[in-house]
């Protein structure tokens, strides 16, 4: 199991070291300097200049790309244009809570709803129920989360006063916030619970356990849900990081500091080292995220954990 870590750790690092030298020859690309903005207006050519040669924006691209390698080697994400004398790191950071808070908070309200309908669902296949999940499912896949956001901000926040329509102030602001990025991870969870239960419960074990006289709740509990989650498990990471880094919609919605906002402003601004920082942080919490997907395989199926002992 460790050698099968350690091998996982390097094709991390090389897959970070594409997408970093990807990324950053891309970001080259974008019309302007991070010295166009207006409020660099009163600044004149000869002094947007000399601040381009202070940050060696007019070396050669290749050498900025060395040097900013080595940098990162040094763990120095640099320091942002936008947020004058503040690095990379504490940008981010600044911007992470609130986005990780929501994304948080929707991933445990998708993941226990999802759960509960599609084991339903599958349980009264054919029946009303069903239908009704199914319908669910299709409209939280269909629906795009900032017209749930807007809907809820609306009726939930604006009509009826329950919750805080916008800003960041307290707990509640994030209420709202959650439930409209759940919706999709509700449908998806939802759907494959269903799927793969349906699949379990025609298995000849299930059969062979209701004819011992074992109750049907313990059926449902101990059998068919435990042999019916591991496909939820797999879309769960994606679904983790997606949520926990941010929906730029619905923060704009919400006028929530999040990491999605942040990102887009920094790449209007040309704020090369925050565009790069958030894009590292970003592609490695994702395939750190798979990496634990796939250790937690091995914990509910010990198949898969037989599988990788040969490998190793």
């Amino acid at each position: 199991m460790v050698k099968y870590i350690l091998k996982r750790l390097l094709f991390i690092f090389v897959t970070l070291w594409i997408i970093v030298t990807c990324t950053f020859f891309m970001m080259k690309q974008l019309p302007g300097t991070p010295f166009d903005a207006e409020r660099f207006s009163i600044m004149t050519p000869a002094q947007q200049e000399s601040m381009l040669e202070m940050y060696g924006l007019n070396d050669p691209v290749p050498v900025q790309y060395v040097k900013y390698i080595g940098n990162i080697l040094h763990g120095d994400l640099g320091t942002s244009f936008s947020y004058v004398n503040q690095d990379v790191g504490s940008v981010i950071a600044g911007r992470l809570k609130p986005s990780a808070l929501i994304g948080l908070q929707a991933v445990l309200i998708g993941l226990a709803i999802g759960l509960v309908l599609g084991i339903l669902a599958a349980w009264k296949h054919n029946s009303g129920i069903d239908y009704l999940t199914m319908i669910l499912a299709v409209l939280g896949v269909s629906v795009p989360n900032f017209v749930a956001a807007a809907l809820l901000q609306y009726y939930i926040g604006l009509k009826w006063g329950i919750l805080p329509i916008g800003f960041w102030t307290s707990w509640n602001c994030s209420v709202l916030p959650s439930i409209a990025l759940s919706f999709s991870a509700t449908a998806m969870v939802a759907r494959f619970m269903r799927t793969e239960m349906l699949d379990v419960l025609d298995q000849d074990y299930i059969v062979t356990a209701r004819a011992k006289g074992i109750s049907q709740m313990q059926v449902l509990m101990r059998h068919a849900v435990k042999n019916s989650i591991l496909p939820v498990v797999t879309i769960l990471g994606p679904i983790v990081v997606n949520l926990m880094t941010g929906s730029l919609a619905v923060e704009n919605i919400y006028s929530i500091p999040g990491i999605g906002s942040l990102f887009v402003d920094c790449i209007k601004a040309n704020d090369y080292p925050v565009i790069m920082g958030i894009t590292i942080f970003y592609a490695a919490f994702y395939m750190l995220v798979v990496l634990l997907v796939d250790l937690v395989y091995s914990m509910i199926d010990p198949r898969i954990r037989l599988t990788k002992g040969k490998e190793d």
